[in-house]
């Protein structure tokens, strides 16, 4: 009859209610992914009790908070501080008032909303931790850690990892002679244009100051190498005005791919696409090279290479 009258109250008051007939029930509720987050516990249940199942409650690793309201008809003190230290958030006596009751569940709320409001908060500053402030690229860290891994990912699917080193060409100049302001909005358009030629599964980050690495997944070395050309192209067919003006922007590239059967390191790997890189400052710029990652791990042995472009 308590569960009923429990059951037809709140959700006259407007909520969502979830009953169950005993601790068991109960607990398996609580555990869904899309479980309640607050939960009536009466003292006394089959299965679990109330204050067991508070400390179930709070054992579990769960990011989203579960605001727990304990119902007893004990009213010693030793009980409440029992139920209290079990993981409850309050305690009613029974019988209780349904006016108390409704006042108990909106405090509760009030503490969810702020619960909510910190893990907000908390994600909004991990997020910010792992991007570029300019441009909103992952950071040099963050896209350390991604081809990290992919590569790790790519040891047990026996898919290969191609890896992008991009430079703007000539970028200093643009500041120097447009300032820095304007070199900052020709950054930013870069990146939209880079990013337009990109996969949805792939990454980009913020290398160093007009400097980006980009990590796409599956891609062997001629993927890699078709999809560094997209890039290219689409970087240097954007339009940049300033006025009546039009700046031309280029960038340079070096690519390579890991390959499934050899255990490369990341180091490996990132040294390889930035001597491909160099390569293409060499040659002019406004261009793609492409080193393949066996070679040039020979060529640090003394064995000759050649880069291929």
């Amino acid at each position: 009859m308590q569960l009923r009258l429990l059951e037809v109250t709140l959700s006259k008051w407007g909520y969502q209610v979830l009953s169950a007939r005993d601790g068991e029930m109960a607990w398996q509720l609580l555990q869904q992914e899309e479980g309640p987050i607050l939960a009536i516990l009466d003292w006394m249940m089959p299965g679990y009790s109330g204050p067991q199942l508070s400390q179930l409650i709070r054992d579990q690793s769960s990011k989203l908070y579960t605001y727990i309201i304990l119902l007893t008809a004990r009213k010693d003190k030793e009980s409440i501080i029992e139920g209290m230290d079990a993981g409850a958030d309050d305690y009613l006596g029974k019988p209780y008032i349904l006016d108390e009751l409704a006042a108990r569940i909106r405090a509760g709320k009030r503490i969810l909303h702020l619960q909510e409001e910190l893990v907000k908060a908390q994600e909004a500053l991990r997020e910010e931790a792992m991007r570029d402030p300019l441009t909103h690229l992952w950071n040099r860290r963050t896209i350390f850690n991604r081809l990290e891994a992919e590569m790790k990912a790519s040891k047990s699917t026996g898919k290969p990892v191609g890896v992008i080193l991009a430079d703007l060409d000539h970028f200093k100049q643009i500041n120097d002679t447009r300032g820095h302001l304007f070199g900052d909005h020709v950054l930013l358009e870069t990146v939209k244009a880079m990013q337009s030629a990109m996969r949805p599964t792939d990454s980009i980050g913020r290398f160093g100051g007009e400097e980006f690495l980009m990590v796409v997944p599956g891609c062997g070395f001629d993927e890699t190498v078709r999809a560094a050309e997209r890039i290219r192209s689409a970087v240097e067919s954007m339009q940049i005005r300033r006025g009546h003006e039009s700046i031309p922007v280029t960038i340079s590239l070096g690519c390579t791919a890991s390959i499934p059967t050899r255990s490369d390191s990341l180091e490996m790997l990132l040294r390889t696409s930035d001597e491909a890189l160099y390569e293409s400052k060499r040659e002019g710029r406004n261009r793609v090279s492409a080193l393949p990652v066996d070679l040039y791990a020979a060529s640090l042995q003394g064995i000759d290479w050649e880069i291929r472009q």
